[in-house]
């Protein structure tokens, strides 16, 4: 079980903390385009990230794929103003966005379970239970990023609701937000 809380805690802080603001900022982009009504479809789009970021995780441990970790930082930010981006261009299609996150969801997951697998596949390496580390490392992630959309739905109920906010402005303004915050990472952390 020490194993279960560890792993937890280090899933939970790598979507909680100050650190990981690359991922705050995708599930933000992600999360912008759904009201609170939505809660249900935007657990299940956090739950296909999670899918796709346990996956790639899993086979990185694993040691069935291994990427340059510089071109795995410089593709975070990237699928995080992509994901920005196609909110703006889908500002007016009705529904089509959100359908859209769910691939992106899943995707991007897979490329952003590679950011965070050298760091874990050294301690995973070492441990002899390495299914339950990965197992508590997920839903530590998970946990967290349901809080993190928490935050974000509240707070959209809030400006929506309380300060009648359009919610078109609403999603413009944080997907273009998103958009420039992490345009910026990406060309930090060009590879070449």
């Amino acid at each position: 079980m020490f194993d279960f809380a560890f792993y937890f805690k280090m899933g939970w802080q790598h979507i909680i903390s100050a650190d990981a603001l690359d991922h705050q900022l995708f599930i933000l982009a992600l999360a912008c385009v759904y009201a609170i009504r939505d809660v249900k479809r935007v657990l299940i789009l956090v739950t296909a990230f999670t899918i796709g970021h346990s996956l790639t995780l899993a086979l990185s441990v694993y040691d069935v794929i291994r990427f340059s970790s510089k071109w795995v930082e410089f593709l975070i930010p990237c699928t995080i103003f992509v994901t920005a981006l196609n909110n703006i261009f889908q500002l007016d299609s009705k529904g089509k966005s959100a359908r859209i996150n769910y691939y992106l969801a899943l995707c991007f997951g897979l490329i952003h379970g590679m950011g965070f697998a050298n760091a874990i596949r050294i301690m995973l390496a070492k441990d002899q239970s390495i299914g339950l580390g990965l197992f508590g490392f997920n839903v530590g992630l998970e946990a967290g990023q349901i809080i993190v959309v928490a935050v974000i739905l509240l707070t959209g109920l809030l400006f929506l609701n309380v300060f009648k906010v359009k919610r078109r402005d609403w999603i413009f303004f944080l997907s273009a937000g998103v958009f420039a915050l992490s345009l910026k990472m990406a060309l930090e952390r060009m590879p070449f």
